[in-house]
């Protein structure tokens, strides 16, 4: 039976912060996740490293401060996976005024001691490229700074990291027991796709198991009663690209909500995100007709071009696990992560993980790793705020100027490749084009510029079993296959192992 200090259940944003944290600092980590990594919440994000401006109307400054000082943290740790995004704020009157925007633009810019990202200014719409797209009433409008991220990426580089540090990493692995004996916690995984089962043993048990925390409470640990977090549903479509300038939308909706109008893959632009209560399977989460009509009209309402169903090209849903504070609405529930560690004197504990953002990831786990050195004894010190994640060791950090060193150095392979590859792997582009001279080394093309290179990567690499893991977590280019893409890619990858 394998021994470790620390296992975590559930392979999202969280869990894989605390493995990478957890496994830096000197303990033996194992992180269970029953499908693969991010494939839950973590890849149905926003796609942002932000404060969250909105927060602030509901009073959650410590969450904003927070947020607003790691987003330039975050950056420098993957500039090749986050990258600054200038956001335009039209004012629409009759809803916040323009003096309350201005206020809270105002914190925004100096809350979080923002460095690098460039500060808030005033637009004149009627001028501006920003208002191009839009329609002709809206003439005062306001731009700040945050950040873009691929979301599911930012996780599976926490996992390779802490993988590389000693960590072991077991996707579509499900828990299905944990009981505590003689001090310790006997938890039992299944292999999803074998059937097999092991037995490990483990000092502390982490519960990161996102929209399953409770059911991890109740099926696992002998909780039946647990009710801890509040599923809220959120919602985003996919629109053939709507303008051609590099900057996103915040708009602000009569019902007190904003939606984000986001360039996204080139070809595209993201609109999201709707908020509303949700219980059924968090497995089964799919977009309502009655939100996409939602997202449809709050978007229509600002831009000039109406959006017709025939442009949506992709929807997607996740479930926000907010910890349920008792908030009488979806959209005023906080968005803070709370940690509980639960068990009794000379018991293992359980350190359950509520809520949480994306952006505030790695401050969450080092509160996290204070706890648990609170049970199981202290091992190293907060090491993750400036330690960059792999492939994010760009030269300088410059980015552009990295990828035109490769354009330079392999002019036999496409440059169009070159710049996705490098924006989505950074450094690992090298590892992924060694012995390519032209794009034909590279091996078969599976469509959209997914190689046999890649594929292999990915495999080896970065715990991708199927098709889906690629087209939709890995990378986006799900958007740009053919039907029959995933079938010879499942197959490519079924020889690999």
């Amino acid at each position: 039976m394998a021994d470790v200090d620390i296992l975590v259940i559930g392979g999202g944003i969280n869990g894989c912060g605390i493995a990478r944290d957890a496994v830096g600092r000197g303990y033996s980590v194992l992180l269970a996740e029953m499908a693969d990594l991010a494939s839950g919440t973590s890849s149905a994000s926003t796609k942002l490293i932000h404060g969250g401006l909105r927060y602030l109307e509901h009073y959650e400054f410590r969450l904003v401060r927070e947020a607003l000082t790691e987003r330039e943290v975050l950056w420098a740790m993957a500039p090749h996976i986050i990258w600054p995004l200038r956001f335009v704020l039209p004012h629409h009157a009759g809803l916040r005024p323009a003096w309350l925007l201005r206020l809270g633009l105002y914190l925004y810019d100096h809350l979080g001691g923002r460095r690098r990202l460039p500060a808030t200014r005033s637009l004149d719409l009627r001028t501006d490229v920003a208002g191009g797209p839009l329609k002709a009433g809206y003439g005062r409008g306001f731009e700040y700074s945050d950040c873009w991220v691929q979301d599911a990426r930012l996780v599976v580089l926490n996992a390779a990291d802490a993988a590389d540090r000693g960590a072991t990493i077991l996707t579509r692995t499900r828990v299905t027991s944990a009981i505590r004996a003689e001090g310790r916690w006997i938890v039992t995984l299944r292999d999803a796709e074998t059937g097999n089962e092991t037995t490990v043993s483990a000092r502390l048990v982490v519960n990161a198991a996102g929209p399953w925390i409770d059911d991890v409470l109740r099926s696992t640990a002998g909780m039946p009663d647990a009710r801890h977090v509040r599923l809220v549903q959120g919602s985003h479509i996919v629109v053939r690209k709507l303008y051609d300038h590099d900057r996103a939308y915040i708009f602000q909706n009569a019902d007190g909500r904003i939606i984000f109008a986001i360039p996204y893959e080139g070809d595209f632009t993201l609109i999201g995100t709707t908020d509303r209560d949700y219980s059924a399977d968090p497995a089964d989460v799919r977009i309502t007709v009655e939100e996409v009509a939602y997202l449809k009209a709050a978007a229509s309402e600002y831009f000039e071009k109406p959006i017709a169903d025939a442009d949506v090209v992709w929807t997607y849903s996740g479930i926000r696990p907010l910890y349920d504070d008792g908030a009488s609405k979806a959209q005023e529930a906080t968005r803070d992560y709370v940690l509980k560690l639960a068990g009794e004197e000379g018991e293992p504990k359980l350190l359950n993980v509520f809520g949480g953002k994306i952006t505030t990831y790695r401050r969450l786990a080092e509160s996290a790793l204070t706890l648990i050195g609170d049970a199981i004894g202290v091992r190293g010190s907060p090491w993750t705020k400036g330690a960059i994640l792999p492939g994010g060791n760009i030269p300088a950090g410059d980015l552009v100027a990295y990828q035109a060193h490769i354009v330079a150095n392999r002019p036999g392979i496409d440059p169009g490749l070159i710049e996705r590859l490098v924006h989505t792997y950074g450094t690992g582009t090298e590892t992924i084009l060694a012995g390519a001279a032209v794009t034909a080394d590279l091996g078969r093309d599976f469509g959209a510029g997914l190689t046999e290179a890649e594929v292999r990567y990915l495999a080896r690499n970065e715990w991708v079993r199927r098709a889906e893991d690629i087209l939709w977590r890995r990378t986006k280019l799900g958007l740009r296959m053919t039907e029959t893409a995933p079938a010879e890619i499942d197959a490519f990858i079924a020889n690999l192992r």
